[in-house]
């Protein structure tokens, strides 16, 4: 009889053992029940629980579109993802939005008692919030101010949660899709918005290329000018140089000439008078010429000299006055002590005083 009891104890013992006893995976957690009460948090790991006292809680969890029920609670960060819903903007326009967020269960407890059903609560608390938001915004900020929605909505989220024991770690606008009139209007906008930055492409550019032209046209004037400069300078420098070597060879010439006359006795008075002959010949090429002899003091002398003379004998005998080519003739002759040959005179203009 007692070993009866002792068999039916220890099987009663195995059983409750095996029946109590629980493996929860990693990174997952059991609320543990006694007696319809919260009683403690079972940890990855063996466990165990005193039959027909202890009971795990139950939790309702969604996977994308699909609930379910596990006595698990999931610690991992979780993907929940919500069909597109109706927004209406700011400027009353209507588009549908569908969005993303990441939650993790820091607090496994609060999460199963402080909310019916955590995953319809975050649902209906991401369309709300989401339909708040974008209503305070016009239709160009909710296209171009993506990351400022998300912050938002993940501020407010997060705050209406840390009750729950959810921690929304990352919101994120999966779509926004606007009207089809809506999508025609921004496409024209769209193509108007890149004719007119063509347009304004193409201007800069003419502008550019107008201004590149100037600038080269005005080098191209500075370095003609700078090249007729450099030129004339060059001219002027060339003219110079052919003018001191002409005044060079001139000099050099009469040298040559004054040392030839030197070194054949000096220059005689037949010498000078056909030098003097063939420079009258030189002088006298062309029309209205007058010349006049080279021995203008001598011819002066000889007319004062004469002057004298005539007016100490113009009392006594009178005498007819000499012309003054006679004059002249006759001082050169004493100059040079022969008689010169006649002077020609060619178209010599009436002076003042022979009129």
């Amino acid at each position: 009889m007692g070993t009866a009891v002792f068999v039916i104890t220890a099987v009663a013992v195995v059983f409750a053992i095996i029946k109590g006893l629980r493996i929860v995976p990693q990174a997952k957690v059991m609320v543990v029940e006694r007696l319809g009460k919260f009683h403690h948090v079972a940890s990855s790991g063996p466990n165990i629980l005193i039959p027909f006292c202890d009971s795990p809680r139950v939790m309702e969890m969604r996977v994308g579109n699909r609930f379910f029920r596990s006595h698990l609670v999931d610690l991992r960060e979780q993907v929940m993802g919500f069909e597109t819903v109706q927004v209406i903007t700011h400027d009353n326009v209507t588009m549908e939005v569908g969005s993303v967020i990441y939650y993790q269960i820091v607090d496994p407890a609060k999460a199963l008692y402080a909310v019916e059903n955590l995953a319809l609560a975050i649902e209906q608390l991401t369309m709300t919030n989401l339909r708040n938001i974008m209503g305070g915004l016009t239709l160009d900020q909710t296209l171009t101010s993506r990351e400022t929605v998300n912050t938002k909505l993940r501020m407010v989220l997060d705050e209406a949660t840390e009750k729950w024991g959810v921690k929304v770690t990352r919101v994120e606008l999966r779509e926004i899709e606007p009207p089809a009139a809506i999508k025609d209007a921004m496409a024209k906008q769209m193509t108007a918005e890149r004719e007119r930055r063509a347009e304004v492409t193409k201007a800069e550019g003419d502008k550019s290329a107008a201004i590149l032209q100037a600038e080269g046209e005005k080098i191209s004037r500075i370095l003609r000018a700078e090249a007729e400069r450099d030129a004339e300078v060059a001219r002027a420098e060339g003219r110079k140089r052919a003018t001191l070597l002409d005044a060079e060879a001139k000099a050099e010439a009469t040298r040559l000439v004054f040392d030839a006359v030197n070194s054949g006795g000096g220059a005689t008075p037949e010498v000078l008078a056909l030098r003097y002959m063939e420079t009258l010949q030189e002088l006298g090429k062309g029309d209205n010429k007058m010349f006049v002899p080279y021995e203008a003091t001598a011819v002066l002398g000889s007319i004062a000299t004469l002057k004298e003379v005539f007016a100490k004998e113009g009392t006594t005998q009178a005498q007819p006055a000499p012309t003054a080519a006679a004059l002249s003739a006759q001082s050169l002759s004493r100059t040079l002590g022969t008689q010169p040959p006649a002077m020609p005179v060619r178209n010599r203009p009436a002076l003042p005083s022979e009129e």
